[in-house]
């Protein structure tokens, strides 16, 4: 009986440094974890023969993996998030300045000295996404929150970003200004846009093959607008933002992470 007690208290204490190891892990990176996930996994998942334990043993080897695989996998779901777009500080306009993880975008009044380089706008608040798209299906949400005045939208990569051009032509969006609503596309004047509640989030869903780009609601799934069209050169998020009190963010999604057995 000694023996046997012996051997669970080593496999218990060999699980103990791989829970704390696996922690320590999902401290760092996202992207650090998800390259040393399948190690992790291999030493949670190391067969070890189940002890002859006699009648009125408390802990079951087997039962204990089985958990430890659980919780790491309930960990992750609740901390793994992707963020599906980043915003590009060489275009910003130098009254804004952007998070740490380039996914918000504030506004003040303090103009950045910044190069005024080709890429950044010099007129309209505005600041595109770090990644252009030119096929395929995208999606995002922003947060707008408590802002005033505010725009979401898709440009072209050649839209003319310094003057008073900008929202002219080659421009698909949503704005927000003097408690309005409005859309607006190249070949569609600004038309106001009925909701019920203040929006909280927009989410914009582009599919670039069809020629299709939409904006909803996702809190209530109601759409606000869409537009289809023939894109003929790639296309950039872009966000205006007006307001002193209240940022713009992209809001990450959540990864599904889900495991394979292997017989």
């Amino acid at each position: 009986m000694k023996e046997k007690l012996e051997e669970m208290n080593r496999h218990i204490s060999a699980l103990s440094h791989t829970i704390k190891d696996t922690e320590e892990m999902m401290k760092a990176s996202d992207a650090c974890f998800l390259k040393n996930f399948s190690i992790t996994m291999e030493r949670v998942q190391i067969s070890q023969p189940d002890p002859q334990m006699s009648s009125g043993a408390l802990i079951h080897v087997s039962h204990y993996l089985s958990d430890l695989r659980f919780r790491v996998w309930k960990k992750m779901q609740e901390t793994l998030q992707h963020t599906p777009l980043t915003l590009d500080p060489k275009t910003a306009h130098p009254w804004l300045t952007l998070s740490s993880d380039l996914t918000s975008v504030s506004y003040s009044d303090l103009r950045q000295h910044l190069p005024a380089n080709p890429e950044r706008f010099d007129k309209y608040l505005c600041v595109l996404g770090s990644e252009g798209f030119n096929s395929g299906t995208h999606c995002w949400d922003v947060e707008v929150g408590d802002n005033t005045n505010w725009s979401v939208g898709i440009t072209t990569a050649s839209n003319q970003r310094k003057g008073e051009v900008f929202f002219n032509t080659n421009v698909w969006r949503v704005k927000y200004m003097n408690s309005k609503y409005c859309s607006q596309s190249p070949d569609q004047p600004p038309t106001y846009v009925t909701v019920k509640e203040k929006l909280q989030r927009v989410r914009v869903q582009l599919d670039c093959d069809r020629g299709k780009v939409s904006f909803s609601d996702p809190l209530t799934n109601i759409c606000l607008c869409s537009f289809t069209t023939t894109f003929t050169e790639t296309v950039f998020p872009f966000l205006y933002n007006y307001c002193k009190t209240s940022p713009l963010r992209i809001l990450p999604v959540k990864l599904i992470v889900t495991t394979e057995n292997h017989s």
